[in-house]
């Protein structure tokens, strides 16, 4: 089957800490993507979005690339892999190179590019990407795509995003031991945005909270391109922990509880509905108010958006998010959070599905998707040159030329 080895199969794979996500896509001709597998597995050996036991996140990543594989009914040889965690780091910076003939070719912008990431990275952080946001030739009016205008100076803003050494080389070991080669490496929140955002949000300015399983994935977008990213040691995990310890139920009944009965929001709770709850001794069952289930989640929930709040406030990015904020994830699923969204960050909310660029599988469409779906959607984006959504053209002729530094640390 010639088109099973050729370079228009994409793989993807989330791996999350709650759950690992494995897509088989071909890009046919066009802008068609046909869905050949889908495989999911539990996640086991993550904390945070952080690799913890190899053995058992290696048996996660292969019971999930094993059901993809199966669906496809061909074997995974390489995949795009998503990173997040708490060890994800990230800044602006600025470089200026002169115009070596006048007018802005490639190699210029590839040189502004390069002075303006050639700053210290901190010890025991890898580069991982680096975005550019705007150019400006000879202090005049920012623009995107400088190439073939002519001046003297050039300069860029760029967006540079590190993360640890140790927890990148864990992620891709075990993707490695599982039988599968590691492509690239792309951060979540470019992946999930680039599944939910339309082109008018990341024009006007919008933020995308993607609240995972272990960790809460930030970014901002302002005029086509990314303005900021963080990432937050907290999601979905510290819901069901929090359930399970206010509620003295057990970890997997706590899970159970939050899926059918969570409310994020105390105001949106009409009825006070009894709930059957399991005992940590698994023996007993004991009835609960279900305003003492709200009154364990809504604490959470408002601590979550308060962070990422503060960092917007404390960069001052609240008037980039025109647009609003969209929410995505497993997280955003939980009922009453986009209202308490909403009351926070003062802006229109609305909940991210991944966006039909190509025939969309219906299992597919679902916040839970999203980072998986994306990644396919980055990867072709960024290696075809292809513009599935944001991205310049231009963009990818410049990373294009930069070596992955998954080959060079590798």
């Amino acid at each position: 089957m010639a088109s099973v080895t050729s370079d228009k199969i994409w793989v993807s794979i989330d791996v999350g800490t709650t759950k690992i996500v494995v897509i088989i896509a071909h890009h046919l001709t066009g802008e068609s993507l046909e869905i050949l597998g889908v495989g999911k597995a539990p996640s086991d050996g993550l904390s945070k979005g952080v690799v913890v036991d190899i053995a058992k996140t290696v048996h996660s990543i292969k019971e999930a690339v094993k059901e993809a594989e199966l669906m496809a009914g061909f074997p995974i040889e390489s995949a795009h892999i998503g990173i997040s965690g708490a060890h994800i780091r990230s800044m602006n910076s600025h470089g200026v190179v002169p115009i070596r003939k006048g007018e802005v070719r490639a190699d210029d912008v590839a040189a502004v590019i390069a002075a303006a990431q050639a700053i210290p990275i901190p010890e025991g952080q890898q580069l991982l990407h680096v975005l550019p946001q705007y150019f400006v030739i000879d202090g005049q009016t920012r623009v995107k795509d400088p190439i073939g205008m002519y001046g003297i100076r050039l300069e860029s803003q760029v967006h540079i995003v590190t993360g640890g050494i140790a927890s990148v080389q864990n992620l891709v070991k075990c993707v490695q031991m599982a039988g599968v080669q590691v492509a690239d490496i792309i951060l979540e929140q470019l992946a999930s945005a680039d599944a939910v955002l339309n082109q008018d949000e990341q024009e006007l300015g919008v933020g995308v909270l993607d609240i995972g399983g272990g960790t809460s994935d930030f970014a901002l977008y302002q005029q086509g391109n990314i303005r900021h990213t963080m990432v937050l040691p907290m999601a979905g995990t510290h819901f069901t922990t929090d359930i399970a310890v206010g509620l003295r139920t057990t970890i997997k009944e706590a899970e159970r509880i939050k899926r059918e009965y969570g409310l994020a929001c105390m105001e949106m709770l009409s009825e006070d509905d009894l709930i059957e709850v399991e005992m940590v001794q698994g023996a007993e069952r004991r009835i609960v108010l279900l305003q003492d289930l709200v009154s364990v989640i809504a604490p959470r929930a408002e601590e979550l958006l308060y962070l990422v709040h503060e960092e917007v406030e404390k960069y001052h990015l609240q008037s980039y998010m025109r647009a609003g904020l969209v929410l995505t994830g497993g997280g955003s699923l939980l009922r009453g959070m986009k209202e308490v969204a909403q009351k926070i960050f003062g802006v229109s909310v609305r909940v991210g599905v991944p966006r039909s660029y190509y025939s969309l599988p219906e299992t597919l469409n679902s916040p839970i998707y999203a980072t998986a779906y994306g990644l396919l959607l980055h990867a072709i984006k960024k290696q075809t040159g292809m513009k599935v959504n944001h991205e310049e053209p231009m963009m990818t002729r410049v990373f294009d030329r930069m070596k992955s530094w998954v080959a060079d640390f590798f």
